[in-house]
C-alpha cells in the first residue's frame, strides 16, 4: 500500500467519525462538554491530517523489475573468470 493510498484511508475513516459524532451530537445534545470535546477533537484530527497530508513526500515511481531466468547460465561465459575466493582453475595453491 502506497503512502498516498493509506492517507486517502485515513481520510475516510475520519470522516466517518466526523458522520459518527454528528449523529451522537443529535442524539445527546450539542451542549455537553464532553461532545464538544469529542467534536474538536476530531477537527484537530482532520486538520492534522490535512497538514501531514501537505508534507508528505512525493512518491518515487518503482524501479522496473528485471526478470531472471531459471535456467542455467551458458557456461562458456565463466571459462576464463577465476573462481571467487580459491583462484584460477589450471592453478594450484603452494
Amino acid at each position: 500500500m502506497s503512502l498516498n493510498d493509506d492517507l486517502t484511508a485515513v481520510q475516510r475513516c475520519l470522516d466517518d467519525l466526523v458522520r459518527s459524532v454528528s449523529r451522537l451530537e443529535q442524539r445527546v445534545g450539542a451542549g455537553g462538554l464532553e461532545i464538544r470535546r469529542v467534536r474538536t477533537d476530531a477537527d484537530h484530527l482532520r486538520e492534522s491530517l490535512a497538514l501531514l497530508r501537505e508534507t508528505a513526500p512525493e512518491e518515487r515511481p518503482r524501479p522496473e523489475m528485471v526478470p531472471v531466468p531459471d535456467a542455467p547460465y551458458n557456461s562458456a561465459l565463466w571459462s576464463d573468470v577465476d573462481d571467487e575466493g580459491l583462484g584460477a582453475r589450471d592453478r594450484h595453491a603452494p
